[in-house]
């Protein structure tokens, strides 16, 4: 009976327990009703949530109207939510699919909190988890994105895992329970359904069981993933600094590669960017590799981990302070280097702070000839990531002061001065 199958995954698995109440993700779709009907035949207390994305027309309003109508019927109480997907794909900068995503898993955390839920029950499949092994497969994975679905995930429960697609919709018609169908599912335009629709069934022309295979091979590599993620947690301590990884270290590992994957493709690196980051491990130092938000920094003695920010958006981890005096042979110039004092009629342009720039001189303090910033902060032995959080406060066009390093000797305070400008980091401003 597929009843006692479930109840046994659940228990086997520790999804959630009899007096708890669950909210379920319930979409219209065959698999969703299948897991609402299935939980309240035995015994559990429900509640469902609909997401409406408006991404489909008329059937986005054709599936909640129906949701509406199968809840009112089971006398669940239903909690529904409308989402401009697109905007949110467009601000974000992010697909459709991941808008979706994240907006739907953000609503359940929020309700499940509110509703007072122990978990947020989703109608993942077996059909599902194959899918997802080959999806990852094909674009590219390290050894977890081969255990398919995992049936938890923080407070998101999979109870129909268990369960295949054909199984799923004998039960419900056996119930002559309807559902609705999502009409993109139909088309292969998407990779996930390419995989259903072109590639699984060729791959079953082969081996009729081939589903069943898969799944085996995903149980078959928990174990061995537990044992691979305890070694790359240790590996973690021994390589991972609060900069980024350290050459020396991630070099004497036994397998500095599948490390080097485990740590930087979850920040958006691909397969072949980790490739080009290892080989370049015994290159010159300034190699820049960009991944999905996050960039690494080729150092002398470092794999710098920095978020990709755009200059534009960046901002001060500081503010200035200034002071302005009249001048008296007893002023004594601060030595503090968060302190900067200049010649107040000198700096007669518009100000502005800005992250500094390849082709940047200026000259410093006690000094009479220009000197690139870049040479400059190369002298101080600057790793590259302290280069590139280097500020510069500007007199119109000329650089008045290194902030934080060196002021302009062209703003000096000189015996000619009448009015001393001192400028200061705010402390309690500083990161």
């Amino acid at each position: 009976m597929i009843q006692h199958r479930i109840a046994q995954y659940i228990e086997k698995e520790k999804l959630f327990y009899l007096n708890d109440k669950v909210l379920v993700a319930l979409s219209g779709g065959a698999d969703s009703v299948a897991l609402l009907r299935l939980l309240l035949s035995m015994g559990y207390t429900c509640e469902a949530t609909h997401c409406n994305f408006h991404l489909r027309d008329k059937e986005s309003d054709r599936d909640e109207a129906f949701v509406r109508q199968l809840c009112h019927e089971a006398e669940v109480p239903l909690h529904t939510v409308h989402f401009d997907t697109i905007q949110y794909a467009a601000d974000k900068h992010i697909s459709i699919e991941m808008a979706a995503r994240e907006l739907r898993y953000e609503w359940f955390e929020t309700l499940r909190k509110q509703r007072g839920a122990a978990v947020i029950a989703v109608a993942h499949h077996k059909d599902d988890s194959v899918e997802t092994v080959l999806l990852n497969l094909i674009r590219g994975t390290g050894i977890n994105g081969l255990l398919g679905i995992r049936p938890k995930n923080g407070n998101i429960v999979r109870p129909l895992l268990c369960l295949s697609r054909d199984e799923i919709i004998t039960y419900l018609q056996r119930m002559n329970q309807d559902y609705v169908t999502d009409s993109t599912n139909l088309l292969d335009d998407y990779t996930r359904n390419k995989i259903r629709l072109n590639l699984l069934p060729l791959m079953q022309e082969i081996n009729p069981s081939v589903k069943e295979s898969i799944i085996r091979t995903t149980n078959y590599l928990n174990d061995t993933a537990t044992l691979y993620n305890k070694g790359i947690e240790e590996a973690r301590t021994r390589v991972l600094t609060s900069e980024g990884i350290r050459i020396e270290a991630l070099l004497q590992e036994p397998v500095p590669g599948a490390i080097l994957f485990e740590l930087l493709h979850p920040l958006g690196f691909n397969a072949a960017q980790i490739e080009s980051i290892q080989q370049s491990l015994d290159g010159q130092p300034g190699k820049v590799f960009i991944g999905k938000g996050w960039k690494v920094i080729k150092d002398r003695e470092l794999l710098l981990i920095e978020e990709d920010i755009k200059e534009e958006e960046a901002k001060p981890p500081f503010r200035l302070v200034t002071e302005v005096y009249d001048y008296t042979p007893e002023f004594i110039i601060p030595k503090d280097k968060k302190t900067a004092c200049f010649d107040a009629d000198k700096m007669d342009a518009a100000w502005c702070i800005r992250k500094w720039k390849q082709g940047d001189v200026f000259i410093p303090f006690g000094m009479i000839g220009k000197k690139r910033v870049s040479d400059y902060l190369t002298d101080r032995k600057f790793s590259l990531s302290d280069k590139k959080k280097q500020w510069v406060l500007c007199c119109g066009e000329r650089i008045a002061w290194l902030i934080g390093e060196r002021t302009d000797n062209r703003f000096k305070v000189s015996d000619n001065t009448k009015r001393v400008m001192i400028i200061r980091i705010s402390p309690k401003d500083i990161n």
